[in-house]
């Protein structure tokens, strides 16, 4: 039986072979990008884990569905998450989303593009700590980086980051994130979106192998903007026939203004070596 603190190192601070298709991947592609006429929701916050790629690995996070907003429905073209191993504690990702925002009536009736900003950062394992005897095991680590704005009308380049809080029990992983954001300006008119962000990832397996595993999400974003705030949950299923890839799909309620109302997303992680000499 794997104890506590090898678990931890595989899973969370060096990134286990298994990608998990975190259930806040959906989350990404989510919202819509403003237009340069009419203030919308901005993309919501998406709570993230503190696994980490193996130096010489890259993981890809590829999601798609239907969500339907406070008013318009919208289709989930794709939202990517790009994962690529550097150190044994570092990790270089790259977010994105592109979706189609259709009427009220049906996500295909009158679409048009809505993109989420470009988020490149920096993931670091700073410290993890192990309790052999309790079978339990804590990881702290950062991300942080830039936005930029791809949507129309939008300018200016954001910032966003992080602190990771995990925790392994019972063969269960949380992460708490706590942190602040300050996106690109979604039009000449509008006010920065800013505010304080904070959720929990939970990733709970059904078996052993870890095959089969619930996995669901709680997020939540205070705007010190003009922006309605945020509070989401979500809950799904991730299957991982292969260690090179895992399948998920993944229910959404959103519970204020800010949030979107329900969606249904399916999701793919391969993950692959970038360098040949990678183990």
């Amino acid at each position: 039986m794997i104890d506590a603190r090898s678990r931890w190192r595989r899973r969370v601070l060096l990134r286990s072979v298994r990608r998990r298709v975190a259930a806040g991947s959906f989350l990404i592609g989510l919202g819509a990008a403003t237009s340069v006429h009419a203030r919308t929701s901005r993309p919501f916050f998406e709570p993230t884990d503190l696994e980490l790629e193996d130096p010489g690995w890259v993981g890809f996070d590829f999601q798609m569905g239907v969500i339907r907003g406070r008013d318009p429905w919208r289709v989930v073209a794709q939202d990517l998450e790009i994962n690529l191993g550097l150190l044994s504690n570092v990790e270089f990702d790259l977010d994105a989303a592109y979706s189609l925002e259709g009427s009220n009536d049906s996500p295909f009736t009158q679409p048009h593009a809505t993109p989420d900003a470009l988020w490149p950062s920096v993931k670091i394992g700073v410290k993890d700590w192990h309790d052999e005897a309790a079978s339990r095991a804590w990881a702290l680590g950062v991300q942080f980086g830039p936005k930029f704005p791809v949507a129309r009308g939008s300018h200016g380049v954001g910032v966003e980051g992080l602190v990771l809080l995990g925790l392994l029990a019972f063969d269960s992983h949380f992460v708490v994130n706590l942190g602040l954001l300050n996106d690109p300006n979604p039009s000449a008119l509008d006010q920065r979106p800013f505010g304080f962000e904070c959720g929990l990832d939970v990733h709970t397996p059904f078996d052993k192998n870890d095959t089969v595993a619930f996995i669901g999400e709680i997020s939540a974003v205070h705007f010190f903007s003009p922006d309605p705030h945020q509070l989401a949950t979500t809950a799904g299923i991730s299957y991982s026939p292969y260690s090179y890839l895992d399948l998920s799909v993944v229910g959404l309620a959103g519970w204020l203004n800010g949030s979107d109302r329900y969606g249904l997303l399916l999701g793919a992680t391969p993950r692959l070596r970038w360098l040949g000499t990678a183990k």
